[in-house]
């Protein structure tokens, strides 16, 4: 048979959480364990409005926009000549069900050794002896919530897995995973909190099916056992809509969270990541959402990987403060920055977006970006503002990539010398605003990056050149306020591993 062919690898799906035995039996007894479900509503915006959209659930979305299929066949599993395309439904909650397994749930190290054996299994199924077919073998792992979990255990713990087998998997995308553990109230999930495996947030015992060493503070690192440049965090900023435990979960989950688990703690350090208004689950669920899908798939399957960054180089200040700090008395402020990533034409979705509104905006100190040394720094902390994979081939007219950013910097309250200052200062007054539309063509020179700041010129103007400064290109920002930066905005080629 011919070798696999790259970016299209099998897809594994792994699920997430299952609390109670009557959900348990509920999942078992349906076959793709919730990759199937679909929505017809989106949220328009943090008012609640509510529009028609119909997202057919990411199973078939990938069957109909990229050819792959389940293994499923009269009834039964296949089990030999499996397609290259294929999905694949890790069933490790078949263990908790009576009529499947023992009756009792897998502890997520038992979980993750039986994602390792299903991996060879398929390697075993779908290349059977060939030589070529072994050599190109690699899957995806798409993972839910605790699926995550299950996933980073296989990948990360040398008791589990050796870098031979790590080396089969070729990227990771999860939802809503909570990557540094669950807090509610404040408090992480306590360790002998053991009803229906609730303990597997905790960080604690999280440290050990992760095979982290010592107990640390946080447990948000893939330890050096795999590329987290291949692992993609999607993460829900949406609290309002998560109904589960009668609300109890949102409630004590808080407003930056998507209802169970808080924005801080579902990434992995160094990882790529988007944010979108979206709940840990159900119908307004990050799963059950065009954004999910589109980062599913660009992530999985693009050719081209763009991170911004704002480097900020002048921040304005109120008159009356301006005046305070020019007297030699101490002023202190911070600023958010928002940003919404979208591409070319789409109105219902967005690629990322980090906003004030849904308490996802990037926040930092005045001397994190302006005087990193006063506090400690060797550098300034400029604000990581996304991480957008776009797909060439999704290039409708020419062969050019569109995107657009919208940007905000805004302020929040200051102090002088300790003392808050609202003399004449607005809360969130803006600083600068307007939507960047970038241009990027691949030419036989390397990449032509134009743009044009569309808050003051027709989008589908040709735009400007960027300058490029140590391999990025720079998109000077400034407003009549005073303020004045930099998108820095860094283009490369994104593929699989070869």
């Amino acid at each position: 048979m011919n070798p696999l062919a790259a970016p299209y690898f099998p897809i594994i799906y792994v699920r997430g959480y299952v609390m109670t035995p009557n959900e348990v039996a509920a999942t078992v007894a349906t076959p793709y364990m919730g990759f199937n479900l679909g929505s017809t509503k989106i949220r328009q915006s943090w008012t609640g409005a509510v529009q028609r959209h119909v997202f057919e659930s990411p199973l078939i979305r990938l069957m109909k926009d990229h050819g792959y299929r389940d293994i499923y066949s009269d009834g039964q599993e296949l089990r030999s000549e499996l397609p290259e395309r294929s999905i694949i439904i890790y069933r490790y909650y078949d263990a908790a069900d009576r009529d499947f397994g023992r009756g009792k749930a897998l502890s997520i190290v038992e979980a993750a050794r039986g994602l390792k054996a299903l991996i060879y299994q398929i390697r075993e199924e779908m290349c059977g002896d060939d030589a070529a077919c072994l050599a190109a073998f690699r899957v995806h792992l798409v993972a839910h919530s605790m699926g995550g979990l299950v996933c980073r255990s296989f990948l990360q713990n040398d008791a589990i897995s050796s870098p031979q087998d790590r080396a089969l998997v070729d990227k990771v995308f999860t939802y809503a995973t909570p990557h540094n553990g669950i807090e509610l109230g404040g408090i992480n999930v306590p360790a002998v909190l053991s009803l229906w495996d609730m303990n597997n947030f905790n960080r604690r015992k999280m440290a050990g099916y992760l095979g982290l060493k010592d107990e640390p503070a946080r447990v948000d690192t893939l330890d050096g056992k795999f590329d987290p440049q291949r692992f993609f965090c999607f993460v829900g900023t949406n609290h309002r809509d998560y109904e589960v435990a009668l609300g109890i979960s949102r409630a004590l989950a808080g407003e930056m969270s998507d209802g169970l688990v808080q924005i801080e703690n579902a990434t992995v350090r160094g990882a790529p990541r988007a944010f979108a208004y979206r709940s840990h689950s159900g119908t307004y669920g990050v799963v059950n959402s065009e954004a999910g899908y589109q980062n599913l798939v660009r992530f999985l399957f693009g050719d081209l990987r763009v991170d911004g960054l704002m480097q900020v180089q002048a921040l304005p200040l109120p008159p009356s403060v301006q005046k305070a700090k020019d007297s030699g008395q101490e002023v202190r402020g911070s600023y958010y920055f928002e940003a919404t990533v979208a591409t070319r034409g789409d109105r219902l979705w967005k690629l990322t977006e980090r906003r004030r509104d849904t308490y996802s905006a990037i926040l930092r100190q005045y001397d994190e970006l302006m005087h990193p040394q006063r506090i400690g720094l060797d550098d300034a902390r400029a604000p990581v503002l996304f991480s957008a994979f776009l797909d060439s081939a999704q290039i409708t007219i020419g062969n050019t990539v569109v995107f657009s950013v919208e940007l905000t910097v805004s302020s929040t309250g200051y102090t002088v010398d300790g003392k808050l200052w609202f003399k004449t200062h607005v809360e969130g007054e803006y600083l600068f605003r307007d939507t960047v539309v970038v241009r990027i063509t691949l030419t036989n020179e390397g990449w032509n990056v134009r743009y044009v700041l569309a808050d003051a010129a027709s989008s589908e103007l040709r735009g400007s050149q960027c300058e490029s400064e140590g391999g990025d290109y720079l998109v000077p920002l400034a407003s009549e306020k005073g303020f004045r930066g930099n998108l820095r905005l860094a283009v490369n080629h994104h593929g699989s591993e070869p």
